[in-house]
């Protein structure tokens, strides 16, 4: 069907299904939005047919979004694709449900009591002048909806071998009283290389039993082959993966145990400098028996100079070389939390104008929201191409690794790893110097 054959699909349907007010004449406002929705619905229905055809993708349904014009509120019917996405960029606009996810926040903020010269100040920051109840309501009502999808939607299409964990923490009210928050999400990354939100919560990340709610909730949903997982070290969250997600390995995140040495040498910054240049090339280096001799070689180096750190360093060795058993072209996505680091400095950001959030429901509302969009983002691209994920999975590679190295090898790295490390300690010498 062509937009001139909606044209006349509304003309032909005759004055009886005419939008009309109640004194009998035709609503032309009425009748200009309905043309227009049809229209837009079926260029966008076209434009994913001929994606397709070019592609030899399929659809997969739709997702509503609402756009307001200057005839009225359209209601979207966005194609959905089961490889990629697909998003008319010329039609609407990509990013807006997060202000309205701001909106919303605000709007709590009025109905739960919160001093009206803050919450004006918060709005006026926003650029929102005032808001109907409707338009709270329909915000709301909207963006729950769309959340709830996110977090429910089935996830066993296809097998899941990365996945990465973490938290970020927003002040929100809780109890009667004002406290620092953990909003928790889990991103995965499927067989075929597309990143996917897994799972979004409030959770209490003291607490051992509530990171293994939060991560059954995810694998009931469908999540399989999970093969590594990447997070800090926060105890009860390891003993959750190690439960939940049996035979999985677990990555300790390289940046966070590079903090911890640097924290470690706390006596004085030329320390923590010294230290950080020490252990930061290991994880720089392209081949794995390299790595490990420079990490064996900063354990020696820092006892020198740092026990502690170097006690912090020989016992995540384990953990913090997991990656190493993966394909190299895959180290440095799983080596670090980076992926989710993106997403809770955009949680942040989002979240810096309301400062306090009035309750959990408009803070998980707003989060949701964040993530809802960035979903969707990641679907225009691979995280790891297709030829890469084909790596994780050549029976060939593990058979290679488990070769034992030779003694001309070993030394050959030694050597590697030594000039790695010195050049780091020459060049802090001489950005000190300078």
């Amino acid at each position: 069907m062509t937009a001139m054959s909606s044209i006349a699909d509304v003309t032909i349907a005759g004055q009886a299904t005419m939008p009309r007010f109640a004194d009998g004449f035709i609503n032309l406002q009425e009748v200009l939005r309905q043309l227009a929705e049809s229209i837009v619905n079926e260029i966008m229905s076209a434009e994913a047919d001929q994606l397709c055809g070019a592609t030899g993708n399929s659809r997969n349904g739709y997702r509503e979004r609402s756009l307001v014009t200057c005839v009225g509120t359209l209601t979207l019917r966005i194609p959905k694709l089961r490889t990629g996405s697909f998003f008319p960029d010329d039609v609407l606009e990509r990013y807006q449900r997060v202000d309205r996810a701001i909106v919303a926040a605000v709007s709590e903020m009025y109905a739960t009591g919160t001093s009206t010269r803050k919450v004006q100040r918060v709005a006026a920051a926003m650029g929102i002048e005032r808001l109907s109840k409707d338009q709270v309501s329909a915000i709301c009502e909207r963006l729950d909806s769309e959340v709830e999808e996110l977090v429910t939607r089935p996830l066993g299409a296809s097998r899941t071998p990365y996945l990465w964990i973490d938290a970020t923490y927003v002040k929100c009210r809780r109890e009667r009283r004002v406290a620092s928050t953990a909003v928790v999400t889990a991103i995965g990354c499927d067989e075929d290389g597309w990143r996917r939100v897994l799972g979004l919560g409030v959770v209490d990340t003291e607490s051992y039993d509530s990171w293994v709610a939060f991560l059954r909730k995810i694998k009931a949903r469908g999540v399989t082959g999970v093969q590594l997982v990447t997070s800090d070290a926060h105890e009860g969250l390891r003993r959750a993966i190690e439960e939940v997600f049996q035979g999985a390995a677990w990555q300790r995140c390289v940046v966070h145990l590079m903090r911890d040495c640097a924290r470690a040498a706390s006596g004085s910054r030329s320390l923590q400098r010294r230290v950080s240049r020490i252990v930061a090339p290991i994880f720089r280096l392209k081949d794995a028996g390299a790595v490990r001799a420079a990490y064996h070689l900063a354990i020696e180096m820092l006892e020198s100079c740092c026990r502690d750190a170097a006690r912090i360093l020989e016992e995540a060795e384990p953990d913090a070389l997991a990656y190493l058993d993966f394909p190299p072209s895959h180290w440095k996505r799983l080596r670090t939390n980076n992926v989710q680091e993106r997403a809770n400095r955009e949680i942040k950001r989002r979240s810096r104008v309301v400062q306090v959030f009035p309750s959990v429901a408009s803070l998980e509302r707003l989060a949701g929201a964040v993530m809802c969009d960035m979903d969707e983002e990641w679907q225009e691209a691979r995280y790891f191409s297709r030829a890469k994920m084909d790596e994780l999975y050549d029976e060939s590679r593990a058979a290679r690794a488990e070769e034992p190295p030779t003694p001309e090898r070993l030394r050959e790295w030694r050597l590697v790893a030594k000039r790695a490390i010195d050049a780091s300690l020459e060049l802090a010498d001489e950005l000190e110097a300078a």
